[in-house]
């Protein structure tokens, strides 16, 4: 029951009708019988510092920010945590006694996913991570914290993977990092021992695989962030019989991370993860 107490989180996007975050979040309350709810609010460009000026006005106990704002949102705020301020991008705002404290927890969440959900452990391991945009970047970041031997980094676009590189080196042994184009993608899955879709590629039903199936191997773990369909990428993986998983486990354990910032309760995974799946 919603009350005058009822303190409020919510997302901010443009579009965000599609989001599924509202259903994890207010699952979550409702099981660890938090006077909270979640709503997801559509944000234009053009009113996003509004909307941020309003997260003080309206005592909103924090919010997630998604596609278009992660990265215009940052002048908005007071301060940034080490993780959104090594990203460059923001997916949650924790409101702390007026000041709005920018936090990025996509790429945690995909470590948590990877390590709990899938059992992998990333020490030592060579990875090829396809997408320099907003998501390869916070999962770029994870995992060069997380002691993997080599990043091959590979978008079309070669300004975003030379650009991401530049980033990604400042912040590790600028030798774990590589970018390789089309021609070098072979040689390098070859090597890798896991393979990240952090590209759209995937979500229309007409979509490709995002690299040619024939590349695929069962030394590989695939993980494709898309969470919403299976995507030829997937597809290609099931029917090689290689171990793989979509980004419902990187969803899910984000939107805990954010969950615990703002409560400081242990998130009800199982809860959220069933909330999504219903």
């Amino acid at each position: 029951m919603i009350t005058g107490k009822t303190k409020i989180c919510g997302i901010f996007g443009y579009p965000i009708e599609h989001s599924l975050s509202p259903l994890m979040h207010n699952a979550a309350f409702k099981e660890l019988g938090l006077d909270y709810v979640y709503v997801a609010v559509k944000v234009a460009p053009e009113d996003l510092a509004a909307a941020i000026k309003a997260i003080r006005a309206l005592d909103l106990a924090g919010v997630n920010i998604t596609f278009p704002h992660k990265e215009a949102v940052i002048p908005l705020l007071d301060d940034l945590s080490p993780e959104a301020k090594s990203i460059g991008a923001v997916n949650t705002i924790v409101h702390c006694g007026g000041r709005l404290i920018g936090d990025n927890t996509d790429g945690k969440g995909f470590i948590r996913s990877l390590a709990e959900d899938n059992k992998i452990k990333l020490k030592g391991k060579k990875v090829v991570l396809v997408g320099a945009g907003g998501a390869g970047r916070s999962i770029g970041v994870s995992l060069l914290k997380n002691n993997i031997q080599a990043l091959y980094l590979h978008d079309i676009a070669e300004h975003k993977r030379n650009s991401l590189a530049v980033d990604l080196r400042s912040i590790s042994p600028a030798n774990k990092v590589k970018t390789i184009g089309q021609a070098e993608l072979p040689q390098a899955i070859k090597e890798a021992d896991i393979l990240i879709n952090a590209t759209p590629i995937g979500m229309r039903s007409t979509d490709p695989s995002v690299v040619d199936p024939i590349l695929l191997t069962k030394k590989l773990f695939i993980y494709d962030i898309i969470y919403n369909c299976e995507t030829a990428l997937l597809k290609a993986a099931k029917r090689k019989k290689i171990k793989c998983a979509n980004g419902m486990g990187m969803l899910v354990n984000q939107g805990a991370i954010s969950f615990e910032l703002w409560t400081g309760k242990k998130a009800p995974i199982a809860v959220m993860r069933k909330a999504l799946s219903a």
